[in-house]
């Protein structure tokens, strides 16, 4: 498997057909890695589409990567750690597949992983999906705080030299924020990327959330009946219709 080296640790990722450029953002949260794409072997489906394999199907290049500490990938945790880190990530990635420009898809927390990218990188990310976002619930505010720190145990568990301190300082920088945790309402009122936004309905990927990013994003498309196998022919088709179109001639 292919590795990029950031200055401190890997990350491994993978690319699939030829075409545009796609960066793909797994969900699982902090656990975003590349076998979240596929259904499991003897496990039931996924109720989205396998973009490593629809993508390129579709005349695109999917890159997908298991992020800094998942999966494959293994690098150092800082108490400055945030959401920059691992945007630093995702454009060095690209940076060194030399991919000037690109589209970005993302699942769960992949969906903040597009609005940062789009944040830090206006002028390379030329659209975004925001497959089920993430986005602090309602009902539920410390759904994200609380899942850090089981994280946290199994990255303490497999790795005990590292800082304790820096995870939990880490953790605040990621999750001591509103909305979708990495830009405010104000940004994406003003996106400059055209979006798509495929609805979230629960805890972690909350109606509310959705419903605002479907209110302030300009211009955004939203695809509300995309989620199970029912749905999985219309998800693929109007998500590559949307790629299609903003595809730089």
């Amino acid at each position: 498997m292919p590795v990029l080296n950031r200055p401190d640790g890997t990350i491994h990722y993978q690319v699939h057909g030829q075409g545009f450029p796609v960066l793909l953002f797994a969900p699982g949260g902090l656990r975003s890695r590349m076998e979240m794409w596929p259904s499991p072997a003897e496990g039931p489906p996924r109720p989205w589409v396998d973009w490593t394999r629809a993508l390129p199907a579709a005349g695109f290049t999917a890159i997908a990567m298991d992020q800094r500490n998942a999966g494959q990938s293994q690098t150092e945790i800082h108490a400055d750690h945030g959401w920059h880190t691992y945007t630093a990530d995702h454009l060095a990635l690209m940076d060194h597949l030399g991919f000037s420009r690109f589209h970005v898809l993302g699942g769960c927390i992949g969906g903040s992983y597009c609005l940062n990218a789009v944040a830090a990188a206006p002028q390379r990310v030329t659209a975004a999906v925001l497959q089920n976002p993430i986005g602090v619930h309602p009902e539920h505010p410390t759904y994200f705080p609380d899942s850090h720190r089981a994280w946290s145990l199994e990255q303490r568990a497999a790795r005990p030299s590292l800082d304790e301190a820096a995870i939990a300082a880490f953790g605040r920088n990621m999750w001591d924020h509103d909305f979708v945790f990495c830009v405010d309402r104000a940004f994406a009122r003003a996106c400059p990327a055209p979006t798509m936004l495929l609805p979230g309905t629960d805890i972690p990927h909350p109606a509310a959330t959705s419903a605002e990013l479907a209110a302030l994003l300009p211009g955004v498309e939203v695809l509300t009946e995309w989620r199970g196998p029912d749905h999985l022919a219309a998800q693929e088709s109007a998500v590559v219709d949307f790629l299609r179109r903003h595809r730089p001639a």
